[in-house]
């Protein structure tokens, strides 16, 4: 742990700090440039809907390339072989589900929110909060990992062990995501997730190319230092079953976690409002083409960058690191090419980081602005200033929620906290829309049923699963890998709860449905042919 404690101190603070705070500077020149045609609520929440597909899928690429694409991935590779890359397969798979199912419908569909969406043929008020509902508790989840990937990562860089500085930074990477949100909105935001996707697709270019450069560009080569590093268990890492083992369980568990990452992201509340800021379904289309091409490739580079770090620094170092699994890409880094390269990537992941927490926020205010506030509170005759305002107190105060939660789950592999965001989106979210999109009897009931049953069973069976509390102490660290050290209230045997709580939405959804005599023949043909032609959606603005 000295050599270890020696060579993290052996980076540069002040030169990773100054490489941060450059790309705040820069960045927020850019969204403040950015925030003077941000006039109108289109404006704020999509762009004006002036980005190209392209742009968009550049910028989709950048929302969805979060802590957990970049440091809990590499980590989880590092350390558990074969088992951690599967959470790359599920993520990447899961954008042809968005792509085949969801992009293009939900472009013509939907105005700015999944809620426009969800109450175009059902009543809107009730419709409207479960959608908002069920919007803030996906992000909050997911922001909650980008959060615990902050202090991580910070406590490597500055060599910060104690808990309460770790918070400080937290809450600094909070106040800086509050202020990109308050000042660029929508256009803001969308121009620092394109920077920060060219800056982190290029980083881990370069570092995929040094790490193949030091073993030849043999991969072979690569995956056997990976095993002789890892010592006598390091044969394991090439194989399936080093995480999810060979008993039943654990084989469930793998399965649950597929399922959460492959429908999930049809269901991400922040991944759907991206499609909002193109002008045409064409471009939504084009954007997701882009990011699926975009996102593929950087998965790969994650396969060389996990097992050079489990080549180079080892599992045991990563284990041992005050970031944890998540330190495996910044250690690597520093044993590549020193401070400099350490403190490029340590940026670059900031940037992740905060551009990511941005997109979040801004599409939990927008949901809570537009569907709450102005179509449930004030029965749709709120006017644009002070919907756009009341957006932007509540990007505050889920700000400082993410802060505070981002305190309390700092230290998860922020993979895991990704994938438990991806179960709760595919729960209560997918169900719904796809409902909504294709059948036709589906109506307010089941609609109420399916989001509110399906966020319901899968926080419960969170909270009572092994990833909240039960796990055993790992002897070399002295840590459970339960989010609660040293209690066992557990009873649900699975860490992520996609094979139980998915099935039951979409049959609560059903249920609902058919209880209810409800039903809009006129408005669902009318939904049809807008989903299916583009007819009557939402243009550009033109200013």
């Amino acid at each position: 742990m000295k050599t270890l404690a020696a060579s993290v101190e052996g980076s540069n603070p002040t030169l990773n700090i100054t490489i941060f705070a450059l790309f705040v500077v820069i960045t927020l020149v850019i969204v403040f440039r950015a925030s003077r045609n941000t006039k109108t609520a289109s404006d704020y929440y999509a762009a004006g809907r002036a980005f190209t597909g392209p742009q968009n899928g550049i910028a989709i690429s950048g929302d969805y390339l979060s802590a957990a694409s970049f440091l809990g991935i590499a980590g989880a590779i590092a350390v558990y072989g074969y088992d951690g890359f599967l959470y790359s397969i599920g993520f990447l798979v899961a954008w042809l589900v968005a792509l085949l199912l969801v992009a293009e419908l939900l472009r013509n569909t939907g105005k700015f929110t999944m809620g426009d969406v969800l109450a175009f043929r059902m009543r809107q008020r009730p419709v409207r909060a479960a959608a908002a509902v069920s919007t803030l508790v996906v992000s909050f989840f997911y922001l909650l990992a980008q959060m615990a990937g902050a202090g991580g990562l910070v406590a490597l860089l500055l060599g910060i062990e104690g808990k309460a500085a770790q918070s400080l930074v937290i809450a600094v990477v909070g106040v800086i995501m509050i202020a990109y949100v308050l000042i660029g909105g929508m256009k803001g935001t969308t121009w620092v997730q394109i920077i920060k996707a060219a800056l982190l697709i290029v980083g881990a270019l370069a570092m995929t190319l040094w790490v193949l450069g030091k073993y030849g560009f043999n991969f072979s080569a690569l995956l056997q230092g990976a095993v002789d590093k890892a010592g006598h268990a390091g044969e394991a890492l090439l194989g399936p079953g080093k995480q999810y083992g060979t008993n039943g369980t654990t084989k469930l568990d793998f399965f649950s976690l597929g399922i959460a990452l492959v429908l999930g992201t049809a269901g991400l509340p922040h991944v759907l409002m991206r499609f909002y800021t193109v002008p045409t379904a064409r471009e939504a289309r084009r954007s997701v083409v882009w990011a699926i091409v975009l996102i593929g490739v950087f998965y790969l580079f994650t396969l060389v960058l996990g097992y050079g770090a489990g080549a180079l620094v080892g599992p045991d170092a990563i284990k041992k690191a005050p970031g944890g699994v998540n330190s495996a890409a910044p250690l690597l880094a520093l044993n590549l090419g020193g401070p400099v390269l350490l403190g490029l990537i340590s940026a670059i992941a900031f940037a992740t980081i905060l551009a990511v927490v941005a997109g979040l926020t801004i599409t939990a205010s927008a949901s809570f602005a537009h569907d709450v506030y102005a179509n449930v509170l004030k029965k749709g005759k709120a006017n644009t200033g002070s919907e756009v305002r009341v957006a932007r107190i509540t990007a505050v105060v889920i700000g400082i929620v993410a802060i505070l939660g981002g305190i309390l789950a700092n230290g998860q592999n922020v993979a895991f906290l990704v994938a438990l965001a991806f179960a709760v989106a595919a729960s209560a979210n997918l169900p719904t829309i796809l409902y909504s999109l294709f059948w036709k009897r589906f109506n307010t009931q089941g609609a109420l049923w399916s989001i509110y049953g399906g966020l319901i069973v899968t926080i419960v069976l969170i909270v009572f699963s092994p990833a909240v509390s039960g796990k055993p102490v790992d002897p070399k660290t002295g840590k459970s890998a339960s989010m609660l050290q040293g209690v066992d209230f557990h009873w649900f045997p699975l860490d992520n709860p996609g094979l139980v709580s998915i099935p039951i939405a979409f049959v609560l959804g059903w249920l609902g449905t058919i209880l209810s005599k409800e039903h809009d023949k006129a408005k669902y043909a009318e939904m049809e042919v807008r989903a299916l032609t583009g007819a009557g959606a939402e243009k550009a603005v033109e200013h």
